[in-house]
């Protein structure tokens, strides 16, 4: 029996060893295990171990989402903190920030095991600043007064801008009548003058502060009998604005006087070489010392600046209404006597749908003028003292392509008569009319050829013995521009002038003009 069983182990331990050689043998000699048919129990364990490593893969990327969230967490704590620190203020009991809450909820939801699309962006919440005491305030204030400016300086020199023309002239290129004169117009015109500075101006503007600017502008091609190119003011006031929008401001010092728009508008815009006779003649060199009020809505000064920097010859910005007193003896000329000149005007500028400017004007003064200038035998009235008085209407068209410049005035003032060798109150009126066509080239070349008729019956107060005037005078020329920095005109003009005083009690001339001038704008 023992031998039977001795027998029996004996087989169980032959058949445990054969069993454990072959399933032993893949491994033992190299061979991957996987690639042998599995049972269904093996295929489960596979399946289990493939999620295992899916999840791991998840968790490893919500662990990247965490420290991406604690990162940017750690740098607005740090922008608070340096923030807090610079401005010295301590916020006692400062609530939490909400979203960082959520953001650490979200994490350690994440830690958790959860998905990450429970992980959403919520609107964060103004978080409401703790009151400041008085203390805290000014603590704050003075902080912020010791901290420097980030952006630098202006220089005194950025506030002002520098600009000017200057005017060549030929005057009497063909003259026929050497006698034939306008001392006003151009003290070029006449026997043995050839080439005439007739301006050089330079202007110097800018923004003292917000409400307050200056305008200074000098001539360096002034004359004075025989004397020529010396340097006079020709305008030198300050602008004061009373609203921050500049609707009202005054202007004080030397400046134009609101009579006219072919007063107003620049020489440097002027198409025709001289103003009119009998606009002009209101005012020597058109300014004067005074005081002035001036008023336009913004959408108006607007179009006031597009009429000058479009190139369509406007005035200038003297507000819609203008008001003001002033010495009334003109330009650089000290006051004669102890009466104001008061001066009012009121215009519009329209601009239709389709683009088209119209202005229309009415202006007037009032005064009493000294006459100064004197011949040894004339008459006058006690003091030379006499009332001067005008009044004046506009209507301006701009050139687009066609364009109409008129205006004509009625008033009284001192007239000498050479009959009696006496300076008399007489009325005057006189006006013009130019019309012109504004053609625009390739190469911002702009073609503008005008024409231009003058009438006056008057006197002109500030020349030798308040001399009578009768003018009937036409003009024509053709402007070329070539850009902004250079323009060439040439213009031919032919009249009747009677120009008398007590040198020449009998002088009535006709005469014509051929004139040259050239332009330089900087």
């Amino acid at each position: 029996m023992r031998t039977c069983l001795c027998h029996g182990m004996r087989s169980a331990l032959l058949s445990t060893a054969l069993w454990f050689s072959v399933v032993s043998s893949p491994t033992i000699f190299g061979q991957d295990r996987s690639a042998l048919p599995l049972t269904a129990e093996g295929e489960q364990i596979r399946r289990l171990n493939d999620r295992i490593a899916a999840q791991d893969e998840q968790l490893a990327a919500q662990q990247a989402q965490i420290n991406s969230l604690q990162s940017g967490l750690a740098e607005q704590k740090a922008l608070i903190d340096k923030l807090m620190h610079s401005s010295d203020i301590a916020f006692g009991n400062q609530p939490s920030d909400e979203a960082a809450i959520r953001l650490s909820e979200q994490a350690t939801a994440l830690g958790r095991g959860q998905p990450a699309a429970v992980i959403r962006q919520e609107p964060v919440k103004p978080i409401q600043e703790p009151a400041m005491t008085p203390q805290q305030t000014a603590a704050f204030k003075n902080e912020q007064k010791e901290q420097p400016y980030v952006k630098e300086p202006k220089h005194w020199y950025d506030k002002y801008s520098e600009r000017g023309y200057m005017q060549f002239r030929e005057s009497n290129v063909v003259n026929t009548n050497p006698k034939y004169l306008c001392d006003q117009c151009d003290k070029s015109i006449g026997p043995n003058n050839t080439f005439f500075l007739r301006r050089m101006r330079l202007v110097i503007s800018g923004n003292v502060t917000d409400r307050i600017s200056i305008y200074l502008q000098p001539d360096f091609a002034s004359s004075s009998g025989s004397s020529q190119n010396y340097a006079q003011l020709r305008d030198a006031y300050f602008d004061a604005a009373i609203d921050e929008k500049k609707a009202n401001r005054f202007r004080v010092g030397l400046s134009k006087i609101p009579y006219g728009f072919d007063n107003l508008q620049s020489s440097q815009n002027r198409l025709d070489f001289d103003r009119d006779d009998a606009i002009n003649s209101a005012q020597t060199n058109e300014r004067d010392i005074g005081i002035f009020y001036y008023w336009a809505p913004p959408y108006i000064r607007e179009r006031f600046a597009e009429l000058v920097t479009s190139g369509l010859k406007g005035s200038g910005d003297y507000g819609e209404f203008g008001l003001g007193m002033y010495n009334g003896q003109g330009l650089n000329t000290p006051s004669a006597n102890r009466f104001f000149h008061y001066v009012a005007r009121y215009t519009y500028p329209f601009k239709l749908r389709n683009g088209q400017f119209i202005e229309t004007s009415v202006q007037g003064y009032v005064g009493k003028y000294t006459v100064t200038s004197l011949s040894s035998s004339t008459i006058t009235v006690p003091n030379a003292i006499y009332n001067d008085q005008r009044i004046a209407v506009s209507l301006i068209i701009s050139p687009q392509p066609l364009g109409l410049q008129t205006e004509y005035n009625w008033g009284t003032g001192p007239e000498y008569n050479p009959a009696i060798k006496t300076i008399q109150q007489k009325e005057l009126n006189g006006g013009y009319a130019l019309l012109n066509y504004q053609w625009r080239l390739p190469r911002r070349i702009i073609i503008s050829p005008y024409v231009r008729g003058t009438y006056y019956d008057g006197a002109k107060k500030f020349e030798l013995d308040a001399r009578k005037y009768r003018v009937m005078e036409g003009d024509m020329g053709i402007e070329v521009q070539f850009g902004k920095g250079f323009e060439f005109t040439p213009q031919y003009q032919y009249g009747y002038r009677l120009f008398e005083d007590g040198s020449k009690p009998v002088n009535a001339q006709v005469g014509s003009l051929l004139r040259m001038q050239l332009q330089f704008n900087y």
